[in-house]
């Protein structure tokens, strides 16, 4: 059994050590976020918010992403990768949170993950970052860091955030998260981790490096 005090402690020195971690895909409201994240997968949050401003300047509402044409779609997130997929994706969730929701974004996580392309990180981050509901979203920062520092010997990111959830308090796990991901992208890479420069490395096993 891992001991929760040493990923309460890891935790507190994460949130001392980021304290800007924030959610870097820019939004403004559950929509924007949900598309955004979509569109951040297999590429950079800052590659993202360069795409985003023009298409939510087009794409206002559910019902908008579901009626704009396909090709059109795919022309405005093009940069992003994987951009026929991704635009299917989007156009299909416009129609099924018009047709199924209203056109509201909904706020459980149970109805989330019902909608195409979304699974538990995706539906965490709305929840965490608009809704104010605690969720860990384990991306591929959280997955390496999780491993590399022995809070989850899972692979699986469902199985690593259930490990998760239980080692630490539900009003940090959507702090967490963002001080994991900040952690990852400025210190703790995948490559080539500053150890010497870790604020929590009296903490850390480093599993997995040499």
């Amino acid at each position: 059994m891992i001991p929760p005090v040493r990923a309460k402690a890891i935790a507190a020195g994460l949130k001392k050590a980021h304290p800007d971690a924030h959610c870097a895909l820019n939004h403004s409201n559950a929509l924007e976020l949900l598309v955004a994240t979509v569109l951040s997968a297999q590429c950079t949050d800052e590659r993202v918010n360069k795409v985003t401003p023009a298409l939510f300047r087009k794409c206002r509402t559910a019902a908008d992403y579901g009626k704009i044409p396909l090709p059109e779609l795919e022309t405005l997130v093009h940069s992003t990768g994987f951009y026929k997929q991704k635009a299917k994706s989007i156009q299909n969730l416009g129609r099924e949170i018009e047709t199924r929701f209203k056109g509201k974004v909904p706020r459980k996580m149970a109805d989330l993950i019902t909608l195409p392309g979304v699974w538990r990180k995706t539906a965490n981050v709305i929840l965490g970052n608009v809704y104010g509901v605690p969720g860990i979203v384990v991306d591929t920062h959280v997955r390496r860091l999780s491993n590399r520092m022995d809070l989850s010997r899972e692979n699986d990111p469902d199985k690593i955030e259930a490990d998760l959830m239980k080692l630490l308090p539900e009003k940090e796990w959507t702090t967490f998260s963002h001080t994991m991901i900040f952690h990852g992208r400025r210190i703790c890479k995948a490559s080539k981790p500053d150890c010497l420069a870790c604020p929590i490395r009296t903490l850390c096993p480093k599993k997995g490096l040499p």
